[in-house]
């Protein structure tokens, strides 16, 4: 066995995509195991940002194969637009990039409905792009997988009672029903046979790459705040990004995942509604952004930021059974006279060192912060931690000790090698 998934540990955006790029070279197959194209990886390819929103990042090393699973949802439009992207970049993916048969197809009612329920009471945030209704679908046994997508006598049968049952919410916004039936079934014609090629069984693939010792990598879009069931619910996305995501969405044996890295960025963002105990408001807040470029890689939406919360990663740690971490963006940090950190919570007299399920304790809970001492002077191009400022190491060393898992690398930068190895030749792949 030889296995690694890489996963976000606050709500998504902590550079996952460059960790991937830059562990990729070693593996042989990078996987995506939920989640859709609300999801963006920002890579740097060719010294210009390059994102990705359904294609593992390992794409762009011309021998890896790349697989999308069940656990995902695909919009075929969506997808061949990236295909053409890549092709225009001479990236040819063709017998090295699959999708599963299983995974549920996002259709444009999805994307219709998504935004309707956008403009109701309880506002999500969401990109838009129809991957919780498309997620719904699929709990509701009424979803179209692509396997059914490919056969034209299930799809049209799937897609006359779909279009029943989501009548009464289009209508709503008049939407003709009829003239949405025959765009969906002509973009069919010739997606079907863009996506013919690509689809097989993924699972028996991956089981097949374990069997033969392959590494595998798993890559996770989002992160651990914004999963279904460990998240800042109802605030969160439709899938599962924690490692225990990888079981289902992938259908891979848990006793088969070796390694989990977490990726956590040295301050906090998030992007959409839903409570966010460390938010800045103040200048603070708005040079975190600016330093940060902090921006949605998928919707271009200015994310929101704040200190680093350590009760938040020291939950996703717990979560997800971490035994190490890559620190991104520390080189933003620089110039900062006093940093904060967020060590507990405190709701009504209480103090919380554990991450609370209840709506009303995130909604209203205050941070409880300590201070340390800021670091000067440019950091980025360092590649020994041991030539990084002193209070630089200290604020990691100090991180390291609130979340309970070691920071074995530290991203100081955009480009796939501006990385120091903290702890040298660490095994990702046994």
């Amino acid at each position: 066995m030889s296995t690694l998934v890489v996963l976000g540990t606050q709500w998504g955006d902590e550079g996952k995509g460059k960790v991937v790029h830059y562990l990729a070279k070693e593996a042989d197959y990078i996987v995506r195991y939920q989640g859709g194209n609300n999801a963006g990886h920002t890579l740097i390819y060719e010294n210009e940002p390059f994102v990705l929103h359904l294609i593992p990042s390992g794409v762009l090393f011309s021998e890896k194969c790349c697989l999308i699973t069940n656990g995902v949802v695909v919009d075929p439009k969506a997808l061949k637009e990236e295909v053409c992207l890549l092709n225009e970049k001479n990236i040819c993916i063709n017998g090295r990039f699959f999708i599963s048969e299983q995974a549920h197809t996002i259709l444009p009612y999805h994307k219709l409905v998504d935004g309707i329920l956008e403009e109701g009471d309880v506002k999500i945030g969401t990109t838009k792009k129809g991957i919780g209704p498309a997620y719904a679908d699929k709990v509701k046994r009424i979803g179209i997988r692509i396997v059914d997508y490919l056969e034209k006598d299930v799809f049209e049968d799937l897609l006359e009672k779909n279009l029943t049952e989501k009548a009464p919410i289009l209508k709503t916004r008049n939407i003709n029903i009829v003239n949405l039936k025959k765009e969906i079934l002509r973009d069919r014609e010739e997606l079907s046979v863009f996506l013919r090629p690509f689809v097989t069984d993924t699972r028996f693939m991956i089981e097949t790459a374990i069997v033969e010792n392959k590494k595998v990598l798993f890559e996770s879009a989002q992160g651990t705040l914004l999963d279904l069931d460990f998240g800042t619910y109802p605030f969160v996305t439709s899938s599962n990004p924690i490692a225990g995501g990888v079981c289902s969405g992938a259908g891979v044996d848990p006793t088969k995942i070796n390694n989990i890295l977490g990726v956590v960025k040295a301050y906090s963002t998030r992007v959409g509604a839903g409570p966010f105990a460390v938010e800045l408001f103040d200048d603070m807040g708005e040079f975190l952004r600016k330093k940060g470029r902090e921006y949605g890689a998928t919707t271009g939406r200015p994310r929101r930021c704040g200190w680093f919360d350590a009760v938040v990663v020291r939950h996703s740690v717990k979560v997800n059974g971490i035994n190490h971490l890559i620190l991104t963006k520390l080189d933003c940090m620089e110039g900062i006279e006093k940093i904060k950190i967020c060590v507990a919570y405190k709701y009504k007299g209480d103090t919380y060192k554990y991450f609370p399920a209840s709506r009303t304790i995130q909604k209203y809970l205050e941070p409880i912060y300590e201070e340390i001492p800021g670091f000067k002077g440019k950091i980025k191009g360092i590649t020994d931690f041991k030539k990084l400022p002193f209070n630089a190491q200290r604020y990691v060393k100090r991180l390291e000790k609130l979340v309970g898992a070691p920071i074995d690398l530290i991203s100081l930068g955009r480009k796939r090698d501006d990385i120091i190895e903290v702890k040298k030749d660490i095994k990702w792949f046994l």
